[in-house]
This record gives structure tokens, C-alpha cells and sequence, in this order.
């Protein structure tokens, strides 16, 4: 069973923590939806299980299957569905877990994780608007900060992408990566995440430099395109949030390959004597 949630306790580790992806099916109401609810909750556990049993240091749960993605707002279908997925996979491990609801749910994110007890939010769109395939983002750091007090949820960490994959920043192209950092830590983020372009694409290691030289003493984790082969480039990094190359063929879209997650877990386990 899970320990008490939200307790702030990330252990101390000489290496990037290692964050796996659970991508849950496509939930009731979407246009790729096929599966029951306790058939993508026996789909994500057994996923968590792995997770557990391999060794990694965090799950994080998403719902990539339900594209396209509504802007900003989820149903209540897609939040009672997340719960329930969230809650049984929280049941069943210690691991740390966290949750992100497409595209910039994040007081709907929020919501799911205080009733089922995680540990984060990974956020969209936390500060400076951009455009992404929904069209346009705006800040929510605002809003977001004074849900959680009002929820009394100030517990779960923010976990905030800046200059997000998938998204056109050209309207911000004059505040660079690194200023874009110091501006969510100066708006409460808990944590930053750095993205490639697209989903499976890594971002340059310069921008991770950028980050950490930015001030801030945030964690930085790498949001994408992280492999045990290039996991080495990213020591600096405070953790690794990777889904696609733990899955079959490296696609995020197919089941999670045990083979791939133990290769990822001695990899990250060998970055310790660089750091």
C-alpha cells in the first residue's frame, strides 16, 4: 500500500531521479475510446507495477490517448475517469506520483490530485502565453496558486513545462529559455520541466545549462526525447520525466517494454559517478 501522501519526501539521490510515464488509454467520451474503465485501470497498474518492481524513482500518469485535446477544460467524464485510474495506481506503490490532464487541465489536474493523493501536477502554460495545437494558451499561474491554497493542496508540488513542446512561443521569442525559468521560479513553481520540440525529441543539453545557470535552485527535470543512450548528455539534470523510450519500438503509443525500463534504469544509475 501507499505511504501517506503528499508528505514532500523525495529521497536523496546522487543521480536524475527517473520519472515513468503511464499513458492512459483513451477515456470515456474521446474519439479513440474503446476500453471499460477497469480495463484501463488493469492497463495503468500493470504498468505501475513495473515501474515499481524496476526500480524507478516516480510515475507520472497522463492521458496522451485522448486526442485531440480540449484547451484548458476537461469534463467531469475525464476527471472522474482520471481519479479512479489515479487512485488504484496510488494504491498500489510507494512510488511518488504525479498527474497530467491535455491540454492545460491543470486546476482539473490539480483536483484529481488531491482527491486521489499524489504528489505533483505537471503543468502547461504556467507563465507566458503561447500557441499550441488547441490554439491559444494563456498563463495560469495565477489562478493556479490560489486554487491550491483554496483547496488547502499546497502540498502538491507544481511541476511547470517553460517554452512547452508542441507549441509555437514565437510571440515570447524576445524572453529567452533561461529568463522564462527565472520567471516561473518567481512565480512559486515548484519544479521546471524542459522539452524538445515534440514528443520524443530531447532538448539540446544547452538549454539545460541555460536553466541551471538561470539562479534558480528549482529541480530541472527533462519533459522529453530522454534514452539510455543519451541520458548521460543530461547529467545535470535533476530527473528524467520519459515515456516513448520505454514503450515497444520506442513509441509512446504501444505497451511498456520491461527489457527498456531496466536498460533505463542502469543507465540512470551510471550517471552518478559524473555528477
Amino acid at each position: 500500500m501507499a505511504s501517506e501522501a503528499n508528505s514532500g519526501t523525495w529521497p536523496l539521490l546522487p543521480r536524475p531521479r527517473l520519472i515513468g510515464m503511464i499513458h492512459v488509454g483513451a477515456l470515456p467520451g474521446t474519439a479513440r475510446s474503446r476500453l471499460s474503465i477497469p480495463e484501463l485501470i488493469h492497463q495503468a497498474a500493470a504498468e505501475a507495477a513495473i515501474y515499481d518492481d524496476a526500480g524507478v524513482d516516480g510515475i507520472l500518469i497522463e492521458n496522451m490517448h485522448d486526442r485531440p485535446y480540449l484547451k484548458g477544460r476537461v469534463g467531469p467524464e475525464i476527471v472522474a475517469a482520471m481519479t479512479r485510474v489515479a487512485r488504484e495506481v496510488r494504491q498500489g506503490t510507494d512510488l511518488p506520483c504525479g498527474i497530467q490532464i491535455l491540454a492545460a487541465a491543470n486546476e482539473e489536474a490539480l483536483a484529481v490530485a488531491l482527491a486521489a493523493e499524489l504528489q505533483f501536477v505537471r503543468v502547461e502554460g504556467f507563465v507566458f502565453g503561447h500557441v499550441a495545437d488547441e490554439g491559444w494558451i494563456d498563463g495560469c499561474a495565477a489562478a493556479l496558486l490560489r486554487e491550491r491554497t483554496r483547496l488547502g493542496a499546497e502540498g502538491i508540488e507544481l511541476w511547470t513545462d517553460i517554452k512547452k513542446k508542441h507549441s509555437s512561443h514565437a510571440m515570447t521569442a524576445d524572453v529567452s529559455l533561461s529568463e522564462t525559468a527565472r520567471a516561473a521560479a518567481y512565480n512559486l513553481s515548484d519544479a521546471l520541466v524542459i522539452t524538445g520540440n515534440h514528443t520524443g525529441e530531447a532538448a539540446p543539453p544547452e538549454d539545460l545549462l541555460a536553466v541551471k545557470e538561470a539562479g534558480s535552485d528549482l529541480p530541472v527535470y527533462i519533459g522529453s526525447g530522454i534514452t539510455a543512450e543519451n541520458a548521460h548528455h543530461y547529467a545535470l539534470a535533476d530527473g528524467f520525466i520519459v515515456g516513448s523510450s520505454l514503450k515497444r519500438n520506442g513509441h509512446w503509443e504501444e505497451m511498456l517494454d520491461r527489457r527498456r525500463v531496466d536498460e533505463f534504469v542502469a543507465a540512470v544509475a551510471s550517471i552518478a559517478g559524473t555528477r
